[in-house]
């Protein structure tokens, strides 16, 4: 199959943790032609439909150089058997047109992962209240009086965008901080932003756990991100230290439960967080940590999802 990748631009990267990065040398790995896209050349023309510059990668086993560039040339997305978007957030207007676009290209008979429908209809942070029953405490608010109010009702809250990634932006924030009205007033932007906050968990010390869904299958290892000394946020992109643990009862629970939904609507890779017993975000714009749970375990993720895009594909081509 050609298979293109969405992503960042290349030299962005870095092949020796990144799960689009591993996803590439899977698919390689398996037969499979690769090739690169960048966000800002998907366009539409009544002539041709939903096209974009694809450049023709060839994985390297090093990491510098990691890959060579072919060829490249504007073709439909409906050419390739396959499309993985994995551009990373922010999700703003532009990752919107994005999936605007990628929703077109599917009407033409391009086949997207993960589905750009369901990207656009899952926040990565709000969409856990479809499943609240496995949440902490969680509040999406922008007034300040109510999420005062919250902070005061559970004393030690967590406060973040609901836009951001890698940590970015998260503050906690106590009861009695000094800073509390001024960090709803940064954040919020006086009022004009919604934003959550979720109960602060103490058991973030022993790691914020991804657990990672491929099609609707639950890889059975998880990486806990462990803050660094003096940091309440696990994300590896502030510091944190990754530890590929087996999942608990509860993390199964949880994942199983999740998994069938994803799945249905065209999630084919999805890493939710769970930090103790409680569901706090769920990722599926560009969910990382493959590389870390194969190097500790030896369990392929990456692979795993290759054979899921090939089984999807050739389902399709089989009606």
């Amino acid at each position: 199959m050609r298979i293109a990748f969405i992503v960042d631009p290349l030299d962005h990267l870095k092949p020796y943790k990144d799960s689009s990065v591993a996803m590439m040398r899977a698919a390689q790995a398996a037969g499979h032609t690769v090739f690169a896209i960048l966000q800002p050349s998907l366009h539409w023309a009544t002539e041709r439909g939903v096209c974009a510059k694809a450049t023709r990668l060839t994985l390297l086993d090093a990491d510098h150089p990691w890959y060579a560039e072919g060829g490249s040339a504007i073709e439909p997305l409906c050419a390739f058997e396959a499309i993985v978007m994995r551009k990373d957030p922010p999700f703003d207007m532009e990752y919107v047109a994005s999936t605007w676009l990628l929703e077109r290209a599917e009407a033409e008979g391009a086949h997207v992962f993960n589905s750009a429908r369901a990207l656009r209809d899952h926040s990565e942070k709000f969409s856990v209240a479809e499943f609240a029953q496995f949440a902490a405490p969680t509040l999406v608010a922008r007034d300040a009086e109510r999420l005062g109010e919250f902070i005061g009702a559970h004393r030690d809250v967590v406060l973040k965008p609901l836009d951001g990634m890698g940590g970015i932006g998260v503050f906690r924030v106590r009861e009695d901080d000094p800073n509390r009205n001024v960090i709803i007033e940064t954040l919020t932007h006086d009022g004009q932003r919604t934003i959550m906050a979720q109960r602060f968990i103490p058991e973030i010390a022993d790691g914020d756990k991804r657990i990672l869904i491929v099609g609707d299958k639950v890889v059975p290892y998880c990486l806990a991100r462990i803050p660094m000394a003096g940091e309440t946020r696990g994300n590896l992109a502030v510091g944190g230290r990754g530890e590929a643990r087996p999942l608990t009862p509860r993390d199964f629970e949880i994942a199983e439960a999740l998994a069938p939904v994803f799945a249905e609507r065209g999630l084919l890779f999805v890493g939710i967080d769970v930090i103790g017993d409680w569901l706090t975000e769920i990722n599926v714009t560009s969910p990382t940590c493959m590389v870390e749970v194969k190097q500790q375990t030896g369990f392929d993720a990456a692979a795993l999802f290759i054979h899921e895009v090939e089984a999807k594909v050739q389902k399709t081509e089989d009606r």
